[in-house]
């Protein structure tokens, strides 16, 4: 995906976080490095683009509230919808002192927007995140000496983009979309996966895996690429629930597309489950 750099960008609430840990020799014997990535969950639209300014981290040790520290990062304007099927934009990467990881915050600016399937371009107003921040709870987020660390934030469309209830056409196109952000936030220990392909591709998919775990359902999502491809990534080792919805319709005195269910499929940590073809008419 093609970032733009310039000026006059995901998770949440499903923005997401994957944390992975591995060896390098690319920092020194007293440093780690740390790397901030971004995916995205898809939603109904052509592009969506976050105007990025800042990210921030917070030590958990730190005891001051205000106590946060300025990653490495140019202001960008991210096209989201360009990071799927396991693709990520790399947004950070530099050396950090070791330690443990408390928060990490986006700064969001004012021109974050989205195009819509009608071709038009919708401003996004984001109620809280251009003053105080996105900010987003780190759990097990350590980093070790001569390690690099990686947090990957996966941003949700469907649920971070809202419309306004009392939005009707011919209404202002600045007040039709909020931003409210919704990242996952997946542990550091999370390196699992699901890829397969769907046939016709035609039929361009939006996938779901549902993981019923003892504390909640966890829910991923993505789409299926032109030739049928798909990849979620940063999944919880578990049995999973596949869903798949076609969201094109079968040409004329061809089969129709239909929904899909795979059940009982087994997830294993640092494993990417293939789940071949998955037929949808």
């Amino acid at each position: 995906m093609n970032i733009a750099r310039s000026f006059p960008l995901a998770c949440a609430a499903a923005l997401a976080l994957v944390a992975g840990c591995s060896k390098t020799d690319d920092t020194s014997a007293d440093s780690s490095k740390l790397e901030v990535r971004l995916m995205d969950a898809p939603g109904d639209f052509r592009s969506v683009v976050l105007d990025v300014r800042q990210l921030e981290v917070h030590l958990k040790e730190e005891k001051d509230p205000d106590g946060w520290k300025n990653l490495t990062f140019s202001p960008q304007a991210i096209n989201v919808l360009e990071y799927v099927n396991g693709k990520s934009a790399l947004l950070v990467s530099e050396n950090f002192a070791p330690g443990e990881l408390k928060e990490i915050r986006l700064i969001l600016g004012p021109d974050s927007y989205v195009i819509a399937r009608d071709g038009q371009r919708y401003d996004l107003k984001t109620p809280s995140g251009q003053t105080s921040g996105v900010k987003l709870k780190l759990d097990k987020a350590t980093l070790r000496q001569r390690e690099t660390f990686q947090l990957l934030l996966d941003f949700d469309v469907a649920k971070s983009i809202v419309e306004r209830g009392n939005w009707k056409p011919g209404n202002d196109k600045k007040e039709r979309y909020l931003l409210k952000p919704v990242i996952r936030v997946v542990a550091q220990d999370l390196r699992a996966g699901l890829r397969g392909t769907v046939s016709p591709a035609v039929a361009l998919p939006q996938i779901l895996a549902i993981r019923n775990s003892v504390l909640r359902l966890d829910t991923v999502s993505t789409s299926a690429d032109a030739s049928g491809a798909y990849q979620l990534s940063g999944l919880a080792a578990g049995t999973y629930r596949v869903e798949f919805f076609p969201t094109t319709t079968a040409p004329l005195g061809q089969n129709a597309y239909r929904n899909v269910t795979r059940t009982g499929v087994v997830v294993t940590n640092d494993n990417v489950t293939d789940l071949g073809t998955t037929p949808l008419n």
